[in-house]
């Protein structure tokens, strides 16, 4: 295993979500959706960040987004980072977007550069361990706060974040329970992380 090849919410209503994927962010084949009752509430523990080039492009697709039937958690603003702003999708998944760039070098074009899984974990330097072990490398480390890794052949960058932070920067309590309503694929066989994250196998990891 060294990328994550797709992600895949369990959402109530697949249907509905696929229609408001599609709308608000039209992204590709990397998000999946599939159907589930698995009881969840509060914070899932992860976030999906949508990484554009400018902010025009942040703010179409947040509007985008809260015109789909997101709600907003943060609205955009600007930091010392960049711009940024998080909604909540109507299957309850906590998106951000975001970029790093201070001024518009152009018109929107939509195109989103990255797309990034933050997982949510409650001791940083033994995840980053546990997923070291299997095969993905370390591109960004700062102690025990956050974890970034290189993203590999697939479209989706994995980074760990401490729970509590994560929930403070989507704007939302720390405190939850339940399923994480979320699977990541690209293992070449199945695991459960130490904070319950599942890993499925798909046909490229298969491959590999």
């Amino acid at each position: 295993m060294t990328s994550i090849d797709t992600i895949t919410l369990e959402v109530a209503d697949p249907a509905a979500a696929g229609r408001f994927y599609t709308t608000a962010f039209g992204l590709g084949d990397e998000l999946r959706l599939r159907a589930s009752q698995e009881p969840t509430t509060g914070f899932r523990g992860f976030t999906l960040s949508l990484i554009m080039s400018q902010p025009a492009d942040v703010h179409a697709l947040f509007n985008a987004a809260l015109d789909a039937g997101a709600t907003t958690l943060k609205p955009v603003a600007k930091s010392l980072w960049g711009h940024g702003g998080v909604v909540r999708a109507p299957d309850g998944t906590i998106w951000k977007v975001a970029t790093p760039a201070k001024k518009d070098t152009g018109p929107a074009t939509g195109q989103v550069d990255a797309l990034v899984l933050l997982l949510g974990v409650s001791d940083v330097a033994a995840s980053k361990r546990f997923y070291v072990d299997r095969g993905l490398t370390v591109a960004k480390s700062f102690g025990r706060m956050y974890v970034e890794f290189a993203a590999g052949q697939g479209p989706v960058k994995l980074g760990l974040y401490r729970r509590k932070a994560l929930a403070k920067d989507a704007g939302v309590p720390a405190e939850g329970s339940g399923s994480h309503r979320i699977a990541i694929g690209g293992a070449a066989e199945p695991f459960t992380d130490p904070d319950g994250f599942g890993w499925e196998t798909t046909s490229m990891a298969a491959r590999s």
